[in-house]
């Protein structure tokens, strides 16, 4: 069962796209999570961690329960059975850095402890989220939590939250830049440091968020390419494929409301058919070497 909201706090409803939580029992082990362009903070609450895995099954970074995940450009693989009872925020693009104390760019790509962040505060968080005695009411705490650092922080770049508004919606770079009044080299610097990632890369992934949120089951692929901007049908199926780890034919989402989330069949793993090395799949609850 997933419950998602906005927030209710005038304050944060320019930051925050919505806060989430999430409790069930997924039927697959494991899934490829795609890029999205924004950042969000992450609460295990059925372990006291996150593992993530290369395509091949093998175990490539692990960090406490509760964690930041930076802008990235490529599908992260995440184990879902250790994710049981999960709740999070998903911040608008640009509009995490209040919340960060360090440029987005040295979170890119990566999910790092919150601890390394707020301290002992993102331990203390996920302790009052556990004795939170509803879904709804882990978002409540949620909110509060971020109301309260806010207040504290500096404000978002407001010129780099209009440009990923307008990238967003299909502008190009260039056109952005001019609107803004920002030179080429000055525009990057502070969309690096807004966002995580260079506004060209930023527009990549909005056009291949654009394709997945149309109605493309009966697509011819030329036309699709065509109204979103790609060069040819080949320049798309490139595209989706580098941001999805699939071809559109073969792309298959967990579900049409969460088309960032595709389940990965274990037997494609030769790790996992020959028995697992070090370092690859472990079950829920036990030790890392």
């Amino acid at each position: 069962m997933i419950l998602a909201r906005r927030p209710r706090s005038p304050t944060l409803a320019p930051l925050v796209e919505f806060l989430w939580a999430y409790e069930g029992q997924p039927p697959h082990r494991l899934e490829r999570v795609l890029p999205s362009g924004r950042m969000q903070l992450l609460v295990n609450l059925h372990e006291d961690a996150f593992r993530d895995y290369r395509l091949d099954g093998r175990l490539v970074h692990t960090t406490r329960g509760i964690a930041l995940q930076g802008a990235h450009a490529a599908p992260r693989v995440v184990d879902t059975i250790c994710q049981r009872s999960i709740c999070g925020v998903s911040f608008a693009p640009a509009s995490a850095s209040p919340f960060l104390g360090m440029p987005a760019s040295e979170l890119t790509g990566k999910v790092v402890d919150l601890y390394e962040l707020w301290g002992r505060d993102g331990t203390i968080l996920r302790e009052r989220l556990l004795q939170a005695p509803t879904s709804a009411a882990r978002l409540d705490v949620l909110e509060a939590e971020l109301l309260a650092r806010g207040r504290s922080s500096k404000p978002r770049d407001e010129a780099v939250a209009a440009a990923c508004s307008l990238l967003t919606g299909g502008a190009s770079v260039r056109a952005v830049g001019v609107r803004l009044g920002l030179s080429p080299r000055r525009l990057i610097e502070r969309f690096q440091a807004h966002v995580g990632v260079k506004p060209k890369l930023f527009a990549r992934i909005a056009r291949f968020q654009r394709v997945l949120e149309s109605d493309w089951g009966e697509a011819d692929w030329a036309t699709l390419a065509d109204e979103h901007g790609f060069s040819d049908q080949a320049h798309l199926v490139r595209e989706f494929r580098a941001f999805s780890g699939a071809t559109p034919t073969t792309y298959r989402p967990r579900s049409d409301a969460d088309r960032n989330h595709v389940p990965l069949d274990e037997r494609q793993f030769p790790s996992r058919r020959a028995g697992p090395p070090p370092g690859t799949l472990r079950q829920c609850g036990q030790t890392e070497p």
